[in-house]
């Protein structure tokens, strides 16, 4: 069975549901407040792990309760933890987040323990890097170590998929290990100096991704307008699906677990977004980010009733 490793990010997410994001000195009271788990790396290795990947997590959590409760969690959710590092004198890293009545978010983060996933101990946990099929990484730990990581992905064979989220510039030396990249509208600008404002944008900024850095495949995801599918240089537009969101944290994250998940099964690249996408529109439909992500049968579902 074709593996998967995540290397990323563990937060414990203070969700706050609100009608209006607050303006600068206003003072709001929330109408619900949960604490729930989250974090890039985290939220994508749950999605792959509960729609069917086989999933082993690389990360660091805080010496402190709730960081013990969430790898608990990741090991019910069938995740191989062994390689998730509990740093003495740290806490977990953390997020605040306010949703809105339309279900938008703002959040931040402090990274905590996060900060300390070293290329060190990205050396450490290297063969389940180098024995992976697939590597899965994001920006919300040191991009040193995500540099490490995917230079021996490369020189193993494993591929390396990017989600480079939050948005952030980004060195060569680590996207020309890349080999697919799955930014939105905003790191797509961010890494390309492209706006995205049309398809015919989308497509320019895949190309430049395409030619400046040797990425074989890009996917922007558009929010409802889908995902421009561009494969070496081929480009193409991959409607998403229509729903009623109540909250759209970790869509994205439930997007790229989803897809890896479908490319890791031998699916096609637009089979693999369709079925990410399906994964990411009923994330929608929940609120907060590990605890809105579907079940395998959910996404099989959902993509049978609207193909």
């Amino acid at each position: 069975m074709a593996t998967l490793t995540v290397l990323g990010s563990i937060n414990v997410d203070h969700l706050l549901q609100v009608d209006h994001f607050p303006r600068p000195g206003q003072t709001l009271t929330a109408n619900q407040y949960d604490i729930v788990a989250g974090g890039k790396g985290a939220n994508q290795a749950v999605a792959a792990a509960r729609l069917g990947a086989t999933t082993t997590m690389i990360g660091c959590v805080g010496e402190d309760a709730i960081g013990a409760q969430m790898v608990a969690q990741f090991g019910a959710d069938g995740i191989d933890t062994a390689a998730i590092d509990t740093v003495p004198g740290q806490n977990t890293g953390l997020a605040m987040i306010y949703v809105d009545s339309q279900g938008e978010n703002n959040i931040g983060i402090w990274p905590g323990a996060n900060a300390a996933l070293s290329p060190e101990r990205v050396l450490a946990h290297h063969d389940r890097i180098t024995d992976a099929d697939l590597l899965l990484l994001q920006l919300e730990t040191p991009v040193e170590s995500l540099e490490q990581a995917a230079e021996l992905a490369r020189a193993s064979g494993t591929t390396v998929v990017l989600n480079p989220a939050p948005a952030r510039d980004l060195p060569d030396s680590l996207l020309r290990h890349v080999d697919i990249i799955t930014p939105n509208e905003t790191e797509a600008e961010q890494l390309t100096g492209i706006a995205i404002d049309s398809l015919d944008d989308a497509d320019r900024a895949a190309q430049a991704l395409h030619q400046r850095f040797g990425i074989k495949t890009v996917m922007i995801t558009l929010g409802k307008r889908g995902v421009w599918l561009s494969e070496a240089g081929e480009g193409r537009s991959i409607p998403g699906f229509v729903v009623d969101a109540v909250d759209t944290t970790a869509a994205g994250d439930t997007f790229n677990g989803g897809m890896v998940t479908a490319l890791l099964e031998g699916q096609s690249l637009a089979e693999a977004v369709r079925f990410g996408q399906a994964a990411a529109a009923l994330s929608v439909t929940r609120m907060g980010a590990q605890s809105s992500i579907p079940t395998r049968d959910e996404v099989l579902g959902l993509l049978a009733s609207q193909g």
